[in-house]
């Protein structure tokens, strides 16, 4: 059964979920250092919530540094890490001023003290506003999140708060670092790689996956409203036929 227009532009995802690939490759082409690509994707990054909070997407979460990119050449991570404390800095203010809450997920410990002490008072500068929640992923693995939830519910049985049979999906789903929120309803990938590079490995589960040609910096409103457009068409069945999704529409 095709959506009509009208149907379809109403189908908005409630989390989106984007993994910023192509900031390098976007400098390369212009024979720039890798960080000017970097610095080119804030521009993105501030493009993107846009566009999702116009549209009414009530989380946003950003892969903005993935526990396999300390990998990468020390200068371009403490480039890295300086970029991100200086966006700290500045847009805590815009966020709060726009009713944006800010959560970091992710193994904060291996940061230098001070970036640690810029996330916090960012996160406690925004809380508790609810317009729109904006997370970002910071030294994030999907493995790591869910060893993370399986060891603090293994505390539990070993302080016999609970039994081994206590132990559901739901459970364990609560305890990783998005728990509280909405699962993903759509995971966009830019940079044309197909692959969601240990990124909410559980939360990804039954999300929408959305592939673009464009690196990071060039992914802007236009971009995003295109792939917010193309979530719309799609027919969300987790395991049922077409026929009674269509019927559980229509009741």
């Amino acid at each position: 059964m095709v959506k009509s227009k009208q149907e379809a532009q109403a189908i908005v995802p409630r989390h989106v979920a984007i993994i910023m690939d192509g900031n390098n490759r976007w400098a390369k082409k212009r024979l720039l250092p890798g960080v000017a690509g970097h610095k080119a994707g804030v521009d993105a990054v501030r493009a993107v919530i846009e566009v999702c909070a116009e549209a009414g997407v009530e989380v946003l979460t950003l892969f903005a540094f993935s526990s396999e990119n300390w990998q990468r050449p020390a200068e371009e991570v403490g480039a890295l890490m300086e970029l991100f404390l200086g966006a700290l800095r500045r847009e805590a203010k815009k966020l709060k001023e726009n009713a944006i809450s800010l959560r970091i997920i992710g193994d904060r410990s291996r940061f230098h003290p001070e970036l640690q002490a810029a996330m916090r008072e960012a996160e406690q500068a925004t809380a508790g506003e609810n317009r729109f929640v904006l997370q970002v992923a910071a030294n994030y693995g999907g493995q790591w999140d869910i060893a993370q939830a399986a060891q603090r519910l293994a505390r539990d049985v070993q302080a016999g708060h609970l039994q081994p049979e206590d132990l559901t999906p739901e459970l364990l789903q609560s305890c990783l670092a998005t728990g509280d929120l909405p699962l993903p309803d759509l995971c966009i990938r830019t940079g044309g790689e197909h692959r969601i590079s240990n990124f909410l490995l559980w939360q990804l589960a039954y999300s929408e996956l959305y592939f673009s040609d464009l690196f990071w910096p060039d992914f802007k409103h236009e971009a995003m409203r295109k792939a917010l457009a193309d979530f719309s068409t799609r027919q969300r069945r987790f395991g049922k036929t077409s026929e009674q999704v269509e019927a559980e529409a229509r009741n």
